[in-house]
Order: structure tokens, then sequence, then C-alpha cells
């Protein structure tokens, strides 16, 4: 069996301005990857013939504009899955109660947006534990898609926000517990402790390399360039499931009203034509290898 599921999460702009501690932005560019980022997802899937899995978060759907362009993605055949109702980055740290409440509120404000309730999730910044899997489990959600066992993005992650501390300002993100690297990169089903196999919840890891277990995700592909991506795509090579998870922003860049964010994410100051062009070569290094392309529902279906 060789799958690939392409994934987006639909973090708005503000996500990121609140992962490195700066004020929000207060323009168009704050609702830039529905307004700009869906449309051109949506060409780039069609071209590539690939359909898409849209973790959507449920505040953003009061937007009419957001809700507009988010059923009409549902209505040509892409999968909209849950990323919680308000991308709270310390949902982890939050009660059992309140934790419930923003995975069924985001359930709910996507349910009325396109009309069916999702059954997959997908915690904000890939920070899950055992309590929040118990929620999923309650609402008998189908699969989740939050554990990312790359020592690599760890890393980074961490010593980020510790830069972001030394500077004087305050990072929403918060990290994960180590043991999460001894996760399998594999299709499971989740123990407990949630990073063990079990008889859980359908977990479908964040996709790392064979071997060094390097960060496939939009982020590496698109700052890696074409040449590049089609090799860490080959690294990949051979996984039974390929879940490639990208974010909107991995289609805009600083000329889409981000400009702010330059000095702060080097993925913005990438050109937003060669951030597709190296999209578009991990699909084909995927398809020549034997891949279908199927949506992350259908991927829990052949595993579970």
């Amino acid at each position: 069996m060789r799958l690939c599921a392409v994934s987006v999460d639909l973090d708005e702009i503000p996500n990121y301005f609140a992962i490195h501690g700066l004020p929000p932005p207060g323009g168009p560019e704050a609702s830039a990857v529905y307004d700009v980022a869906v449309d051109r997802l949506e060409s780039f899937a069609d071209s590539a013939r690939v359909p898409l899995t849209l973790f959507a978060i449920g505040a953003d759907l009061a937007r009419e504009g957001a809700a507009t362009r988010l059923a009409r993605a549902h209505a040509r055949g892409h999968e909209i899955a849950n990323h919680s109702l308000d991308h709270r980055y310390d949902l982890v740290r939050m009660g059992k109660d309140a934790i419930a409440a923003q995975i069924d509120g985001g359930a709910r404000a996507i349910e009325r947006a396109v009309g069916e309730r999702p059954v997959g999730f997908r915690a904000p910044g890939y920070t899950i534990t055992d309590e929040v899997f118990d929620v999923l489990r309650d609402m008998r959600v189908t699969y989740d898609s939050s554990v990312f066992p790359c020592p690599a993005y760890y890393a980074a992650k961490t010593a980020k926000i510790g830069t972001i501390t030394l500077s004087g300002r305050t990072s929403h993100s918060i990290v994960d517990t180590p043991s999460v690297l001894r996760a399998p990169t594999r299709p499971y089903f989740v123990g407990r402790p949630y990073w063990k196999r079990g008889n859980g919840l359908l977990e479908l890891p964040v996709q790392v390399t064979r071997g060094a277990r390097l960060p496939f995700i939009g982020t590496t592909v698109t700052l890696a360039g074409p040449s590049r991506a089609r090799l860490l795509a080959k690294m990949c090579v051979g996984e039974p499931l390929v879940n490639l998870e990208l974010h909107g922003i991995d289609v805009l860049d600083a000329d889409d009203g981000l400009e702010a964010l330059r000095p702060h994410q080097p993925d913005v100051r990438v050109a937003r034509q060669r951030k597709l062009d190296s999209l578009s070569a991990v699909v084909e290094t995927l398809r020549d290898a034997g891949y279908s392309f199927v949506t992350m529902r259908e991927a829990a279906r052949a595993f579970a």
C-alpha cells in the first residue's frame, strides 16, 4: 500500500504573530489565508490532481467569506477536518471540559459551514495529551493527526521559543513532552501514554523522513526548493502512508501583506511561485513512486 494524504492547516495570520509574540495585524492581511491562500490551494490541487484535507479553525468561520470558501472547497470534494474552535496553543493545559468545548465547538462551526460534521482532528501546534485523546474518543472522532515525532522540529521549536523569550516577547506556542519523539512514525492505534501503541484512536502521525526523521512538512519543503524537495520526498518513499502536512501560509509570501513577518519567518521570504513549484515537485516524485493521493478520511479507512 502506498498512499499520500496532503492536508492543510488553515491557521489565519494572527496565529503567526502570536507565535512570535507580536501584536496582531489589523488590516486585510489578517485574513489572507482564507481570502488568498485557499484559492491558490484549490488551483494547486486541481492542477496536481490531489484531494486536500483542510483543517479549519471554527472561530474563523464566523466571517462569511471564510465560511463560503470552506463550503466551496467541501463541495469540490476536499475533506474538511477540525483544528479546534480557537486554536489555543495551550489547549492541552486547559481542563477536560474546556478541551471538550474547544473540540466540539470547532466541529459544530464546521458542520454549520459545510453541512457535515468533521471526522478528523489535529491539535494546535502538534501538541496533544492522553486527556485530549480521551475527549476525542468520547466524541467518536475517527482519527487524529497531531503526533509529530521529529527531533529536528522539536529542537528548532524549543530554540525559537527561547529566542523569543530572550528578546523580551512572549510566544503563545508551547513545547510538547520530549516523549513524543518515541512515538511510531507510521499509522498506529494509540495506547496510554499516547506515544505507545494500544487499542485507542487511530493516529496518523505528521510525516518525517525515513531514517533521520527529518521534518517533511510544508515549511521544510518550501524552504528546500524544488530539487531538494524532491530529495526529501524520495526519503519518504517506502512508507505506507506519506502524511504531508501544509499550512495556508505555505502558498503566501511577503507580497501578500506579510512584510511584518519577514524578519521572523524565513518561509515568508520565499516567493510563492517557488513554493508552489516545490510542492508540485513533491507530488510528482511521490506519484512517480507509485503513490495514490487520498484524503485523510480515506487514509484512515485504509488503516482502520
